[in-house]
Protein backbone atom coordinates (compact mmCIF):
# COMPACT_ATOMS: atom_id res chain seq x y z
CA UNK A 1 0.00 0.00 0.00
CA UNK A 2 2.95 2.20 0.80
CA UNK A 3 4.56 1.63 -2.34
CA UNK A 4 1.40 2.03 -4.51
CA UNK A 5 0.23 5.18 -2.86
CA UNK A 6 4.22 6.32 -3.61
CA UNK A 7 3.59 5.57 -6.97
CA UNK A 8 0.51 7.56 -7.39
CA UNK A 9 1.40 10.68 -5.57
CA UNK A 10 4.65 11.07 -7.75
CA UNK A 11 3.28 10.52 -10.74
CA UNK A 12 0.78 12.57 -10.42
CA UNK A 13 2.87 15.41 -9.04
CA UNK A 14 5.34 15.30 -12.27
CA UNK A 15 3.31 14.33 -15.30
CA UNK A 16 0.18 16.06 -14.37
CA UNK A 17 0.77 18.96 -11.69
CA UNK A 18 3.94 20.17 -12.65
CA UNK A 19 3.65 20.78 -16.54
CA UNK A 20 -0.27 22.35 -15.92
CA UNK A 21 1.43 24.17 -13.34
CA UNK A 22 4.33 25.56 -15.50
CA UNK A 23 1.70 26.42 -18.17
CA UNK A 24 -0.71 28.32 -15.74
CA UNK A 25 2.30 29.98 -14.31
CA UNK A 26 3.52 31.40 -17.87
CA UNK A 27 -0.13 32.15 -19.13
CA UNK A 28 -0.55 34.35 -15.34
CA UNK A 29 2.56 35.95 -15.10
CA UNK A 30 4.54 35.86 -18.56
CA UNK A 31 1.23 36.53 -20.86
CA UNK A 32 -0.78 38.59 -18.46
CA UNK A 33 2.06 41.37 -17.69
CA UNK A 34 2.24 43.70 -20.02
CA UNK A 35 6.08 44.76 -19.92
CA UNK A 36 7.41 40.84 -20.38
CA UNK A 37 4.58 40.30 -23.34
CA UNK A 38 6.12 43.77 -25.36
CA UNK A 39 9.45 42.80 -24.49
CA UNK A 40 8.78 39.52 -26.07
CA UNK A 41 7.35 41.08 -28.99
CA UNK A 42 9.87 43.75 -29.42
CA UNK A 43 12.34 41.22 -31.61
CA UNK A 44 9.46 40.59 -34.27
CA UNK A 45 10.11 44.24 -35.29
CA UNK A 46 12.81 43.24 -37.41
CA UNK A 47 11.67 39.19 -38.27
CA UNK A 48 11.53 39.32 -42.01
CA UNK A 49 8.19 37.22 -41.85
CA UNK A 50 6.50 40.01 -39.59
CA UNK A 51 7.45 42.64 -41.78
CA UNK A 52 6.39 40.96 -44.66
CA UNK A 53 3.22 40.62 -43.64
CA UNK A 54 3.14 44.07 -41.96
CA UNK A 55 3.93 45.90 -44.77
CA UNK A 56 1.19 43.47 -47.06
CA UNK A 57 -1.56 44.67 -44.94
CA UNK A 58 -0.75 48.59 -45.02
CA UNK A 59 0.17 48.05 -48.88
CA UNK A 60 -3.87 46.70 -49.24
CA UNK A 61 -5.03 49.04 -46.59
CA UNK A 62 -3.81 52.15 -48.73
CA UNK A 63 -4.78 50.73 -52.01
CA UNK A 64 -7.94 50.43 -50.51
CA UNK A 65 -8.76 54.07 -49.86
CA UNK A 66 -7.59 54.51 -53.25
CA UNK A 67 -11.01 55.49 -55.57
CA UNK A 68 -9.13 55.35 -59.30
CA UNK A 69 -8.21 51.86 -60.52
CA UNK A 70 -4.57 51.76 -59.42
CA UNK A 71 -2.66 50.07 -61.65
CA UNK A 72 0.21 47.50 -61.27
CA UNK A 73 2.98 50.31 -61.18
CA UNK A 74 1.55 52.16 -58.55
CA UNK A 75 1.06 48.92 -56.26
CA UNK A 76 4.19 47.95 -56.55
CA UNK A 77 5.57 51.75 -55.93
CA UNK A 78 3.00 52.01 -52.23
CA UNK A 79 4.43 48.01 -51.29
CA UNK A 80 7.86 48.72 -51.91
CA UNK A 81 7.32 52.38 -49.51
CA UNK A 82 5.80 50.21 -47.05
CA UNK A 83 8.49 47.12 -47.20
CA UNK A 84 10.83 50.39 -46.48
CA UNK A 85 8.90 51.81 -43.89
CA UNK A 86 9.14 48.71 -41.81
CA UNK A 87 12.73 49.06 -41.41
CA UNK A 88 12.67 53.01 -40.11
CA UNK A 89 13.24 53.13 -36.37
CA UNK A 90 9.44 54.44 -36.50
CA UNK A 91 7.81 51.33 -37.14
CA UNK A 92 9.79 49.80 -33.84
CA UNK A 93 8.37 52.60 -32.01
CA UNK A 94 4.60 52.03 -33.43
CA UNK A 95 5.32 48.50 -33.35
CA UNK A 96 6.21 48.39 -29.42
CA UNK A 97 3.12 51.55 -28.49
CA UNK A 98 1.09 49.59 -30.76
CA UNK A 99 1.00 46.39 -28.57
CA UNK A 100 1.51 47.88 -25.43
CA UNK A 101 -1.80 49.80 -26.31
CA UNK A 102 -3.94 46.61 -27.40
CA UNK A 103 -2.25 44.29 -24.51
CA UNK A 104 -3.16 47.07 -21.98
CA UNK A 105 -6.83 47.23 -23.19
CA UNK A 106 -7.42 43.03 -22.98
CA UNK A 107 -6.08 43.03 -19.99
CA UNK A 108 -8.42 45.46 -18.47
CA UNK A 109 -11.18 43.82 -19.92
CA UNK A 110 -10.38 40.34 -18.64
CA UNK A 111 -9.79 41.70 -15.18
CA UNK A 112 -12.79 44.14 -14.56
CA UNK A 113 -15.78 42.11 -14.18
CA UNK A 114 -17.89 45.14 -13.93
CA UNK A 115 -17.65 45.81 -18.23
CA UNK A 116 -19.47 43.32 -19.27
CA UNK A 117 -19.78 41.78 -22.46
CA UNK A 118 -18.84 44.53 -24.72
CA UNK A 119 -16.01 43.90 -27.24
CA UNK A 120 -12.49 45.70 -26.63
CA UNK A 121 -11.31 48.53 -29.05
CA UNK A 122 -8.54 50.54 -28.46
CA UNK A 123 -7.48 53.92 -30.14
CA UNK A 124 -4.83 53.29 -32.04
CA UNK A 125 -4.29 57.27 -33.08
CA UNK A 126 -2.02 58.07 -30.74
CA UNK A 127 0.25 55.30 -32.16
CA UNK A 128 -0.18 56.84 -35.62
CA UNK A 129 0.63 60.12 -34.18
CA UNK A 130 3.88 58.91 -32.65
CA UNK A 131 5.14 57.21 -36.11
CA UNK A 132 3.78 60.48 -37.97
CA UNK A 133 6.18 62.66 -36.03
CA UNK A 134 8.96 60.31 -36.11
CA UNK A 135 8.69 59.90 -40.28
CA UNK A 136 8.52 63.95 -40.11
CA UNK A 137 11.89 63.96 -37.94
CA UNK A 138 13.62 61.80 -39.83
CA UNK A 139 12.56 64.44 -43.25
CA UNK A 140 10.08 61.96 -44.98
CA UNK A 141 8.37 63.86 -47.74
CA UNK A 142 4.44 64.31 -47.60
CA UNK A 143 4.67 63.18 -43.33
CA UNK A 144 2.99 66.20 -42.20
CA UNK A 145 0.05 65.20 -44.29
CA UNK A 146 -0.58 61.88 -43.01
CA UNK A 147 -4.15 61.46 -41.22
CA UNK A 148 -4.81 60.53 -37.85
CA UNK A 149 -8.24 59.24 -37.42
CA UNK A 150 -9.73 58.45 -34.36
CA UNK A 151 -11.05 54.65 -35.33
CA UNK A 152 -12.38 51.96 -32.60
CA UNK A 153 -10.44 48.97 -33.68
CA UNK A 154 -11.87 45.90 -32.18
CA UNK A 155 -9.11 43.45 -30.83
CA UNK A 156 -11.60 41.17 -29.01
CA UNK A 157 -15.03 40.39 -30.14
CA UNK A 158 -17.85 40.64 -27.30
CA UNK A 159 -18.94 36.85 -27.48
CA UNK A 160 -15.39 36.31 -26.75
CA UNK A 161 -14.83 38.42 -23.64
CA UNK A 162 -16.67 36.64 -20.95
CA UNK A 163 -14.97 32.87 -22.07
CA UNK A 164 -11.82 34.47 -21.86
CA UNK A 165 -12.07 35.98 -19.17
CA UNK A 166 -13.57 33.15 -16.96
CA UNK A 167 -10.54 31.21 -18.11
CA UNK A 168 -7.83 33.87 -17.10
CA UNK A 169 -9.70 33.94 -13.53
CA UNK A 170 -9.36 30.04 -13.57
CA UNK A 171 -5.43 30.40 -14.48
CA UNK A 172 -5.00 33.22 -12.25
CA UNK A 173 -6.06 30.82 -9.41
CA UNK A 174 -4.11 28.09 -10.88
CA UNK A 175 -0.61 29.99 -11.22
CA UNK A 176 -0.76 29.62 -7.44
CA UNK A 177 -2.51 25.82 -6.19
CA UNK A 178 -0.96 23.78 -9.10
CA UNK A 179 2.98 24.13 -8.31
CA UNK A 180 2.23 24.01 -4.29
CA UNK A 181 0.03 20.70 -4.81
CA UNK A 182 2.60 19.54 -6.90
CA UNK A 183 5.49 20.07 -4.68
CA UNK A 184 3.05 19.03 -2.07
CA UNK A 185 2.25 15.74 -3.53
CA UNK A 186 5.72 14.59 -4.49
CA UNK A 187 7.08 15.05 -0.67
CA UNK A 188 3.91 13.31 0.23
CA UNK A 189 5.05 10.37 -2.08
CA UNK A 190 8.31 10.23 -1.01
CA UNK A 191 7.62 10.45 2.59
CA UNK A 192 5.58 7.13 2.65
CA UNK A 193 7.72 4.73 0.28
CA UNK A 194 8.80 1.92 1.33
CA UNK A 195 12.56 3.25 -0.13
CA UNK A 196 12.75 7.04 -0.01
CA UNK A 197 16.50 6.99 -2.08
CA UNK A 198 14.02 5.01 -5.07
CA UNK A 199 11.27 7.41 -4.75
CA UNK A 200 13.70 10.55 -4.64
CA UNK A 201 15.11 9.00 -7.99
CA UNK A 202 11.85 8.12 -9.45
CA UNK A 203 10.79 11.86 -8.72
CA UNK A 204 13.68 13.24 -10.58
CA UNK A 205 12.80 10.82 -13.94
CA UNK A 206 8.98 11.50 -13.39
CA UNK A 207 9.96 15.88 -13.16
CA UNK A 208 12.14 15.22 -16.24
CA UNK A 209 9.44 13.38 -18.18
CA UNK A 210 6.94 16.38 -17.45
CA UNK A 211 9.18 18.51 -18.58
CA UNK A 212 9.70 16.60 -22.15
CA UNK A 213 5.76 16.12 -22.14
CA UNK A 214 5.62 20.04 -21.86
CA UNK A 215 8.20 20.80 -24.63
CA UNK A 216 5.73 18.16 -26.78
CA UNK A 217 2.58 20.17 -25.97
CA UNK A 218 4.04 23.64 -27.12
CA UNK A 219 5.06 22.17 -30.77
CA UNK A 220 1.92 20.22 -30.79
CA UNK A 221 -0.04 23.79 -30.10
CA UNK A 222 2.16 25.60 -32.64
CA UNK A 223 1.00 23.24 -35.38
CA UNK A 224 -2.67 23.16 -34.40
CA UNK A 225 -2.54 26.85 -34.07
CA UNK A 226 -1.22 27.67 -37.36
CA UNK A 227 -3.42 25.19 -38.82
CA UNK A 228 -6.65 26.33 -38.01
CA UNK A 229 -5.69 30.07 -38.92
CA UNK A 230 -8.15 31.98 -41.50
CA UNK A 231 -6.40 32.35 -45.02
CA UNK A 232 -5.93 35.69 -44.55
CA UNK A 233 -3.54 35.44 -41.85
CA UNK A 234 0.31 35.37 -42.93
CA UNK A 235 1.06 31.82 -41.65
CA UNK A 236 4.92 32.91 -41.22
CA UNK A 237 4.59 35.58 -39.68
CA UNK A 238 2.03 33.96 -37.18
CA UNK A 239 4.41 31.30 -36.18
CA UNK A 240 7.20 33.67 -35.40
CA UNK A 241 4.40 35.67 -32.98
CA UNK A 242 3.84 32.43 -31.59
CA UNK A 243 7.76 31.00 -31.18
CA UNK A 244 8.15 34.47 -29.78
CA UNK A 245 5.47 34.36 -26.80
CA UNK A 246 6.33 30.53 -25.80
CA UNK A 247 10.19 30.70 -25.65
CA UNK A 248 10.22 31.52 -21.78
CA UNK A 249 7.64 28.32 -21.90
CA UNK A 250 9.71 26.64 -23.53
CA UNK A 251 12.69 27.18 -21.63
CA UNK A 252 10.75 26.16 -18.32
CA UNK A 253 10.18 22.68 -19.93
CA UNK A 254 13.47 22.42 -20.09
CA UNK A 255 14.27 23.33 -16.76
CA UNK A 256 12.33 20.84 -15.63
CA UNK A 257 13.97 17.87 -18.01
CA UNK A 258 17.79 19.25 -16.67
CA UNK A 259 16.26 19.83 -12.27
CA UNK A 260 14.43 16.44 -12.97
CA UNK A 261 17.49 14.53 -14.40
CA UNK A 262 19.82 16.27 -12.21
CA UNK A 263 17.84 15.27 -8.98
CA UNK A 264 17.71 11.24 -10.41
CA UNK A 265 21.28 11.22 -11.06
CA UNK A 266 22.60 12.71 -7.83
CA UNK A 267 19.95 10.24 -5.98
CA UNK A 268 21.28 6.79 -8.21
CA UNK A 269 25.14 8.10 -7.93
CA UNK A 270 24.51 8.83 -3.67
CA UNK A 271 23.06 4.98 -3.84
CA UNK A 272 25.49 3.51 -5.60
CA UNK A 273 28.88 5.02 -4.45
CA UNK A 274 27.93 6.49 -1.14
CA UNK A 275 28.68 5.43 2.45
CA UNK A 276 27.25 1.64 2.71
CA UNK A 277 24.45 1.54 5.22
CA UNK A 278 24.59 0.07 8.56
CA UNK A 279 22.03 -2.98 8.74
CA UNK A 280 21.54 -4.50 12.28
CA UNK A 281 22.86 -7.96 12.98
CA UNK A 282 20.39 -10.29 14.74
CA UNK A 283 21.37 -11.60 17.84
CA UNK A 284 21.77 -14.90 18.01
CA UNK A 285 19.70 -17.02 20.35
CA UNK A 286 20.97 -18.08 23.74
CA UNK A 287 22.31 -21.47 24.22
CA UNK A 288 20.07 -24.10 25.48
CA UNK A 289 21.02 -24.68 29.08
CA UNK A 290 19.53 -28.15 29.01
CA UNK A 291 17.45 -29.38 31.66
CA UNK A 292 18.26 -28.81 35.24
CA UNK A 293 21.00 -30.51 36.82
CA UNK A 294 20.50 -32.48 40.25
CA UNK A 295 22.74 -32.19 42.99
CA UNK A 296 23.08 -34.28 45.73
CA UNK A 297 22.84 -32.82 49.43
CA UNK A 298 24.64 -34.44 51.99
CA UNK A 299 23.23 -34.54 55.88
Amino acid sequence: MRSALSTLLIALACLLLAPCGTLAAWAAYGLADTGRYAAAMAPLADDPDVRNAVAASVGDGVMAEVSAPASGTVRQFVQDAARSFTRTEAFREGWDAANRTVHDAVLRALRDDRSGSRAVTVDLAPVTDRVKEQLADDNVPFARSIPVPHTAVTVLPAREVDRLRKGYHVLDVAAVWLPLAAVVFAVTGIAVAACRRRAVTATGIGTALGGALLALAVVAGRRLTLAELPGAVDGPAAGAVYDALTGTLRTASWLLVGLGLTVALASWLTGRYGPPRHRRTPARPAADPGPPRRTRTRF
